[in-house]
């Protein structure tokens, strides 16, 4: 019995903390069309990003970047200053920053200054990308996972007793 706990401990795969941090808004907002130029970008995350490794880049259909200063990060409020206004067009912010669990989170969306009409069609951006595995799916495998080595220790002790059983005259 304590071999068969110990591998059911064994084959349960450790639940990593699911706090990673995500984009939660963002101005300009993504596919927003302004009027004129912001003045400054500013994301906030699910959590105080590590200002240690937080980018965040703009820049327009030629991929030219825009000159921006440092981020300035207020708990979880990152923002950048543009140095000078932008010309009406299609602008791309690009973000990277690391949560304070360790794990990379990164992604980017477009914005439009001026009329959406007059502004070059924008070029496909990749959406937002953390590698993470939904909670539930790792708690199905682990119960399936438990669920099995139960089953196979079941028949393997029923197919002993009744060896057993067959042996004795």
């Amino acid at each position: 019995m304590v071999v068969l706990a110990a591998v059911v401990a064994v084959s349960v795969p450790a639940v990593p903390a699911w706090a990673h941090a995500q984009l939660l808004s963002s101005a300009p907002a993504a596919g927003a069309v302004l009027p004129t130029s912001p003045a400054e970008v500013t994301l906030r995350f699910s959590e105080e990003p590590n200002p240690s490794f937080t980018t965040i880049v703009l820049s327009d259909t030629a991929r030219t970047r825009i000159p921006t200063g440092p981020p300035a990060i207020t708990s979880a409020t990152v923002t950048v200053a543009l140095e000078a206004p932008v010309a009406d067009g299609v602008y791309t912010v690009a973000y990277r920053v690391v949560s304070k669990d360790g794990h990379t989170v990164q992604g980017s969306y477009v914005f439009t200054v001026g009329s959406s009409s007059s502004a070059p069609s924008p070029v496909a951006v990749p959406a937002a990308s953390s590698r993470v595995v939904p909670p539930g799916v790792l708690l199905v495998f682990g119960v399936a996972a438990v669920a099995l080595i139960g089953l196979a220790a079941y028949f393997a002790l029923t197919a002993r007793r009744a060896l057993k059983s067959k042996q004795l005259p």
